[in-house]
């Protein structure tokens, strides 16, 4: 990927779901470059933390078999409103991955649901419905997701996670940094691409996108 990604803010809010109440984490533009390179006509994609299906529409519109995992219900109702028959739209906890999906993959695109290190008792794991969430804990949790991540990806298949270092009420969360040392304990991180937006998004001090490698090459 190239190291600096143009994004305008005006996408993104221009594809926030009818009655969303959060900023999709990252745009069409920017799911359709990371498909094209890292994954060819034909081959499968994951996103564990599906959300509102960005990747599963931009890999079927790609030609890429998709397939989402998502805790909520509405929302994976409304990802398969969005696309075909043929993909995979799961209902589930990514954290028993393993468990809900099958086979082997190309290509993994998610942004995993966001944590500030500060005063966050709502879990983001649990869609913020339970208030037993510990930062520690939740980066070791998402490690674990990327674990079985790194089991499903066929030898030399990517991994690339949109995530952001944050700020709230005046505290940094470096979380796109703690996530990076999280996920190469099982992933090879080959590189990162600064997210340019022409407006920062709101509690945003830095977006990147991390580009993660299976171990094996061969």
């Amino acid at each position: 990927m190239e190291p600096f990604i143009l994004q305008r803010l005006s996408e993104l809010a221009g594809q926030r779901p009818p009655a969303g109440q959060e900023v999709v984490h990252f745009t069409e533009s920017l799911a359709e470059a990371v498909i094209e390179e890292y994954s060819s006509v034909g081959e499968r994609v994951l996103d564990p933390f599906a959300g509102y299906g960005t990747t599963l529409v931009v890999a079927e519109r790609l030609g890429r078999r998709a397939c989402g995992v998502e805790l909520m219900q509405e929302r994976a109702e409304q990802i398969s409103s969005r696309v075909s028959a043929d993909a995979e739209v799961i209902t589930g906890d990514a954290r028993q991955l393993s468990q809900l999906v099958s086979g082997t993959f190309d290509l993994c695109l998610t942004s995993p649901p966001y944590m500030t290190e500060n005063d966050h008792p709502e879990n983001p794991l649990t869609a913020y419905a339970t208030h037993d969430a510990h930062y520690a804990t939740y980066l070791e949790q998402v490690g674990s997701v990327f674990r079985q991540v790194a089991a499903l990806l066929r030898p030399g298949g990517y991994a690339v996670l949109n995530v952001a270092n944050i700020v709230a009420d005046g505290v940094m969360t470096p979380l796109a940094w703690d996530v990076a040392t999280a996920v190469r304990q099982h992933l090879v991180l080959r590189q990162e691409s600064f997210v340019c937006w022409d407006r920062q998004p709101p509690g945003i001090t830095g977006d990147y996108c991390l580009v993660f490698q299976h171990r094996d090459r061969s």
